[in-house]
């Protein structure tokens, strides 16, 4: 569950990012990249810690 979320926030992320620096999403304020940046790297650690634990 943690990996597709994870996939998902880095996906949405770079490509919001991308599209940004080229100009095509310039409207969106620089908080929004910063809250999916926070999104991608909480749910990377999430997965991480999760993927290391035994059951």
């Amino acid at each position: 569950m943690f990996l597709k979320f994870f996939a998902l926030s880095l996906l949405s992320f770079l490509v919001v990012y991308i599209f940004r620096g080229l100009g095509i999403l310039g409207f969106l304020p620089g908080g929004f990249i910063l809250f999916l940046l926070l999104t991608t790297i909480v749910s990377g650690l999430a997965w991480g810690i999760q993927k290391t634990r035994r059951f």
